[in-house]
């Protein structure tokens, strides 16, 4: 060891003292390793677990019975709120608090770790927030928190900021110092409501995605009848509201719908065992099969949901195999196949939703991934084990139609083994034999190698050309790749594109085969050009990934590619442009250098970033014109832009819209009609008769109240009066100044983008093999440049829903996919 060395451990050791060791005091720990409470800040998952650990107070007050109403709100700063009508948080003061001045219940909950009314089994039979970090670790990632209680007639308020509490008075009560929470008015309400802003200096992301709230607030729903769940985003106008009945069986029925389920009558067990503890264990489980090869099964422990599975899911495996294996071995199902059934094959296209109730359960983090409480296994077992057994007997027929999938389940499987075996032989599975059309990479380390899925021969030889052999890897793909939606293994196995690159990935595949340590590449880019075939090939290749290797897709392994659809010129400026929507950009910047707009005669001009503004509003507002031009008449959306203004609220305020509409219109042939039907929903019909055809636009409440509606109205209300006479756009200086005389600011938009296009080329590619090499790397390939769109799954329910739909047998959901969003699709290459 080197002088320098020895001096600098030297160092180390005499720094390292009493002084070292650091005590974090309550939530300063939660600030400092907010990871070990509430999951990555970086992703977006503990961003969300703060909205689910505030949700979850209020269901507890539901698992209680004491709320039957709980309204989560997006509000357009980004914070959110939960509002419940439960028994609200204890306020008065705890005078065993060892702080001082003795403090509020609501305060030592909102404060401390470790605090809360779930410890024992007084307050809650039932929790999922056990922990008691839950709601005291919101306030500590919050740059503000306001919470609002209304408990015994009186409202009470208070602030905390990064966790501490703002604005407190202290007085003396019963001669002790103490510090009350603060009474802000008198109320008959009940109830709680925690409004909070995320620390953006603790998460990467502080914008909430609508769609993740939602998946937990539909489980929420299923798992506790008689809550209404109401969701609002304020930036979006989107509102839902989640009353779901039917418990665990009502949840696999909405796993199900659009799947072809292969028995009518949804199994479901319910029951309650007391454990080995002494303590009684609530089981609700439903299970139904489809003609699926995918198993989908949800666990949850007092609605927690655990997606490493735990207890439970052992408990019920074990009865599964159980009783399936005993009813199938006397009836002599599988010596007849001359198979052996496993555990796997009884799962093959098995919904399941299991769901426990657990006094104090034992997780194995915070975050409740794994149930850990080892005493919940027996009850799980017993409840199932007896209920699975009488079903079977006294649904023949159903037991049939199941162990009948279950035996060709395992007939599948073993024609699998036998063809995995045939080609281990040949080596294709285990990559001796890499394809020759692989052009490698020659960095070996998997974390530092791209693999590039192209689409076609001609695709693949101008990447082969234009990549860093360093590090990329090219495989051209000829042809559609095999729908694994609607494929056994074995024909899986007998596809020559999948082998090659099931072969390239080095990983295998199969539940028992499968090793993505093997994984040669940890960057899997899909490459397909930007039509109808492009898409198909990356669909086809996202289920491959999806339902046979959803490791790559769970750790973040692969990736789209976004190809530029333009490269505009500009003098010596060269750009590459994504899509429609960053060309229309773009072109709209060119336009508006130098450009300026006088609205009347003698006005100031209107350029610079105020131009600017107005014109990224109108093009806001035209984007939503032309995309919903297909479903309401042109005639409608230009009467909105001139002023035209919709209320439903009432039938007069709706006949006044009627009427308002009709007379700027200004059209014989247009008919502008009130309707209500049976249900009180008011709406507008506006009848378009053309050569004897009637054409009719329903204007109804979710247009109406909805964002489209309020981005045109206020565009409408800015640019209204805007335009006056003498009214001129300009463009230029000098003798290259041209302008043109305007009655509106459409026709002056229109006019700059014409103008801006006479000094401009623009070339569109129809696909990647239109580029040559260097513009290739330039565009999609240099990782100084590219742009990636990462494959998450954010909702496993949905996307198996969306999988299924998409790419399944069943032809009548997907002609219901389609008529529903044909009318959103844009630019359909046919």
């Amino acid at each position: 060891m080197s002088q320098n060395s020895q001096n600098d451990v030297q160092q180390n050791e005499e720094n390292y003292g009493v002084s070292s060791i650091q005590i974090l005091e309550g939530l300063e720990a939660v600030r400092k390793r907010p990871g070990m409470y509430i999951g990555d800040t970086s992703d977006g998952t503990g961003l969300h677990h703060l909205v689910f650990e505030v949700l979850d107070n209020s269901i507890d007050e539901a698992l209680a019975g004491f709320c039957t109403e709980i309204h989560v709100t997006l509000h357009a700063d980004n914070s959110v709120s939960v509002v419940d009508n439960g028994r609200g948080v204890p306020t008065g003061i705890k005078f065993d608090d060892k702080n001082t001045p003795r403090r509020s219940a609501a305060e030592i909950v909102m404060t401390e770790l470790h605090a809360g009314g779930k410890f024992d089994q007084n307050s809650y039979k039932v929790s999922g927030g056990l922990h008691g970090v839950g709601v005291s670790c919101v306030n500590g990632l919050s740059t503000l928190l306001k919470l609002t209680i209304w408990r015994d007639g009186k409202e009470h308020y208070m602030e905390f900021a990064q966790g501490l509490p703002q604005n407190n008075s202290v007085e003396m009560i019963n001669g002790v110092e103490c510090s009350p929470i603060k009474i802000v008015g008198v109320s008959d309400k009940q109830g709680t409501r925690v409004q909070f802003w995320p620390d953006p200096t603790i998460f990467t992301t502080i914008e909430f995605q609508y769609e993740v709230l939602a998946r937990r607030i539909r489980e929420l729903s299923f798992l506790n009848n008689g809550v209404r769940i109401r969701l609002t985003d304020q930036r979006t106008g989107k509102e839902e509201i989640f009353a779901y009945e039917g418990g665990t069986r009502g949840f696999v029925e909405y796993i199900n719908r659009g799947k072809s389920v292969l028995h009518p009558t949804i199994f479901q067990a319910t029951g309650e065992r007391m454990s080995e503890l002494g303590t009684p264990i609530y089981v609700d489980i439903s299970m139904q099969w489809n003609d699926s090869y995918n198993e989908q099964v949800l666990c949850f422990t007092n609605n927690i949901p655990q997606r490493d599975g735990g207890t439970h899911l052992t408990g019920l495996r074990a009865a599964m195999t159980r009783v399936i294996n005993r009813y199938i071995e006397e009836n002599e199902l599988a010596k007849k196949a001359k198979v052996d059934v496993t555990g796997d094959d009884m799962r093959e296209g098995l919904t399941c939703v299991l769901s426990v109730k657990v006094p104090e359960p034992k997780f194995s983090s915070q975050t409740k991934d794994k149930l850990v409480s080892s005493e919940v296994r027996g009850p799980v077992e017993e409840i199932i084990t007896k209920t699975l057994t009488d079903f079977l007997q006294e649904k023949p027929n159903d037991a049939k139609i199941i162990c009948s999938k279950i035996v060709e389940a395992a007939r599948a499987r073993e024609a699998a083994r036998k063809a995995r075996e045939l080609t281990r032989r040949k080596g294709v599975l285990d990559g001796l034999g890499l394809s020759a059309k692989l052009a490698d990479c020659q960095e070996k380390d998997p974390s530092m190698c791209e693999l590039y899925l192209v689409e076609g021969d001609s695709a693949g030889g101008s990447a082969k050309q234009g990549r860093d052999r360093k590090f990329q890897a090219i495989l051209p793909l000829r042809g559609k790749v095999l729908n694994v939606e609607k494929s056994r293994y074995e024909k899986m196995l007998s596809s020559e594109q999948i082998t090659t690159l099931i072969a390239t990935l080095g990983t295998s595949i199969g539940p028992d085969e499968f090793n993505i340590d093997k994984l040669r590449y940890h960057r899997i880019i899909i490459m397909t050009d930007a039509d109808v075939d492009g898409a198909h090939i990356r669909t086809l290749l996202l289920t491959l990934f999806y339902r046979q290797m959803p490791q790559l897709v769970e750790r973040g392994y692969v990736y789209i590619a976004q190809p530029p659809l333009y490269k505009i010129k500009n003098g010596k400026d060269e750009r590459y442009l994504k899509d429609d929507l960053e060309e229309a950009n773009h072109m709209m910047s060119i336009a508006l250098q130098g450009a300026s707009l006088t609205p009347r005669e003698g006005a100031e001009p209107i350029a610079g970033e105020q131009l600017k503004e107005m014109a990224d509003q109108h093009t806001i507002a035209y984007n939503i014109i032309q995309r919903i031009s297909r479903m309401i008449d042109m005639d409608v959306l230009s009467a909105i832009m001139n002023g035209a203004k919709l209320n439903l609220n009432s039938m007069e305020e709706a006949e006044q819209s009627a009427r308002s509409l009709a007379k700027i219109i200004n059209d014989p042939t247009v008919e502008v009609n009130v309707e209500n039907n049976e249900n009180g929903d008011i709406a507008l019909s506006v009848i378009k008769t053309h050569y004897g055809n009637a054409h009719v636009t329903r204007l109804d409440k979710d247009f109406v109240y909805g964002n489209d509606y309020r981005t045109l109205e206020k565009t409408a209300t800015a640019f209204l009066n805007l335009i006056g006479p003498g009214a001129m756009i300009t463009r230029g200086e000098g003798d290259r100044m041209r302008q043109l005389a305007v009655k509106n600011f459409h026709q002056a938009m229109q006019w700059l983008r014409s103008e801006a296009e006479r000094g401009i080329s623009k070339q569109r590619y129809k696909g990647l093999g239109e580029m040559n090499p260097d513009q290739l790397w330039e565009t999609t390939m240099d990782p100084t440049m590219r742009r990636l769109l990462k494959v998450k799954i954010e909702d496993a329910i949905t996307a198996d829903q969306i999988f299924t739909t998409l790419m399944g047998d069943n032809v009548e959901p997907r002609r219901a996919f389609i008529e529903n969003h044909a009318l959103l699709a844009g630019n359909i290459d046919v």
